[in-house]
């Protein structure tokens, strides 16, 4: 997402209304000012002619919103972003950025362990020590500089921001600090926030994962309650980093959207390595104990004591609230997410809403992609430029990693059939573990179906599967078959080149 935002075009494209032809200007000095003062006239003429404060007002600074206006910027609209707390949203601040920077620190910790057996001496694995408020401190800085980088193309672009809580008063209004602002074209990008388990007894004492982004000292000891992939990253965050980690899950096994086999190996590499696993039950009472650690009782009886944290992760609501929706009669679904179509309209002309509040797959990319999607459309004179949501590769920064795109082995034969879904399958130590004590496993499977063996889904779980997945995703969206990725001559030794030579 940082690299999307900052990153240089090369090639510029413009749009003849009248002709209804398409242009193509090299890069080039003349082709900036041409382009430079195309947009400024776009402008000046809107201005002129617009009975609106702005073409398109946007509620909410994070990724999405902040891709949408850019690009509605860049085809002459005029652009207001609205954001209450700080530019970037969740993934900037307390999600993605930060999540990814912990996750290093952690890996640096297994790497320690695989130093000696590499022939390095006076380093192992219980002589190291690990400086929390540093790498906070150091995090920090880092995205303290993203808000500057953004904040100054937003500038560059010509965005006016507001500062302050949006809210919609009426149709084509949004109210910013008891000030009213009219736009043309409305999109609500507000995100979401942890969600905690209020009918817990004491869930008041536990903390969330915006919480752990703001822990000072690292925790001796911590629970972490959920299922999904923010409870197994943070989990396995702290367990790397030393920290005595349990994770708790409600039913027998987590990840349970993603494919079977990348929970089950998974799970293999918690028994060997941690964190600690607890299946089938669930937090009944959280108490404080008299030197400040909290006390966990299971409802399955389990207690666990001394405990510093308790983390909730038990998912995620959007903060489709207090925002005015109802104001203009936009619908929600019954768990509060915004209702939209495939693109991206609430049901209420001019109206539109993306990202984690409208709850389908809220991931940082297809937030932007969806937000510039639908500025192409709005401004740009793509009439049906829509996001594909088919298809979505995503990462699970676990230990080892998971990549996944297209089906599961279940979803392909839920929607092909059993007898038409074929599936290969690979497990195998990375060669990185050839001369360490510590190892881990690399699992693979490839989902197809038909006699073409059309590739319907790729799983990874093992070292580089978070890098190694976005190439693959490219040939899966594009309908790839067995008999391509076959085809394909293996790069050794890797571990990529298994799902190349698979039988």
């Amino acid at each position: 997402m940082f690299f999307n935002s900052i990153r240089n075009t090369t090639r510029q494209t413009h749009k003849s209304k009248h002709l209804n032809l398409s242009y193509r200007y090299p890069t080039s000095r003349f082709s900036l000012s041409f382009n430079s003062f195309s947009v400024t006239l776009k402008r000046k003429m809107s201005a002129e002619k617009s009975e609106f404060d702005f073409d398109y007002l946007v509620i909410g600074g994070g990724s999405g919103g902040i891709a949408s206006s850019r690009r509605a910027a860049s085809y002459g609209a005029k652009v207001a972003l609205v954001e209450r707390t700080v530019i970037g949203g969740t993934c900037v601040n307390l999600g993605c950025v930060p999540k990814k920077l912990m996750y290093n620190a952690a890996s640096h910790a297994e790497f320690l362990s695989d130093v000696k057996d590499y022939g390095f001496e006076g380093v192992n694995n219980t002589n190291w020590k690990f400086d929390w408020s540093r790498v906070r401190k150091n995090r920090d800085a880092y995205i303290e500089k993203l808000h500057g980088i953004y904040n100054s193309n937003l500038e560059k672009d010509k965005i006016t921001r507001l500062n302050g809580h949006g809210k919609i008063v009426g149709h084509h209004k949004v109210e910013v600090n008891d000030k009213v602002y009219s736009a043309k074209h409305i999109l609500v990008a507000v995100g979401g926030e942890p969600t905690i388990p209020t009918d817990v007894e004491g869930h008041e004492l536990g903390i969330t994962s915006d919480d752990f982004f703001a822990l000072d000292e690292q925790p001796k000891k911590v629970v972490v309650v959920g299922a999904g992939y923010i409870a197994v990253e943070l989990a396995g965050i702290f367990n790397a980093l030393g920290t005595e980690t349990t994770l708790v899950i409600r039913h027998d096994k987590f990840l349970r959207t993603f494919d079977e086999m990348l929970a089950d190996n998974l799970a293999n590499e918690m028994k060997e390595h941690g964190p600690k696993l607890l299946t089938n039950t669930h937090v009944k009472k959280v108490e404080k104990e008299a030197n400040g650690t909290k006390k966990i009782t299971f409802k399955d009886g389990n207690v666990i004591e001394g405990v510093d944290h308790v983390l909730w992760a038990v998912g995620r609501s959007p903060k489709s609230n207090n925002i005015g929706l109802e104001t203009v009669g936009i619908e929600k679904h019954e768990n509060d997410y915004i209702k939209v179509d495939e693109y991206q309209n609430t049901n209420v002309p001019f109206f539109y809403s993306l990202g984690d509040v409208c709850g389908r797959a809220q991931l940082t990319p297809v937030a932007i992609a969806a937000g510039r999607r639908l500025s192409d459309r709005l401004f740009g004179g793509k009439t049906e430029a829509k996001l594909d949501y088919n298809c979505i590769p995503s990462v699970i920064f676990s230990h080892p990693p998971i990549g996944s795109v297209g089906l599961s082995e279940k979803e392909a034969q839920d929607k092909h059939g059993k007898e038409n879904v074929k599936v290969y399958k690979a497990t195998f130590t990375n060669m990185y573990h050839a001369l360490t004590t510590r190892k881990t496993k690399t699992a693979m499977k490839i989902v197809c179906v038909g006699k073409e063996e059309k590739v319907l889904g790729i799983h990874v779980l093992g070292i580089g599967a978070d890098e190694m997945i976005q190439g693959f995703s490219v040939a899966v969206k594009m309908g790839a078959t067995k008999a391509d990725l076959d085809n394909t001559v293996a790069i050794h030794p890797t571990s990529s080149e298994e799902l190349v030579t698979m039988r």
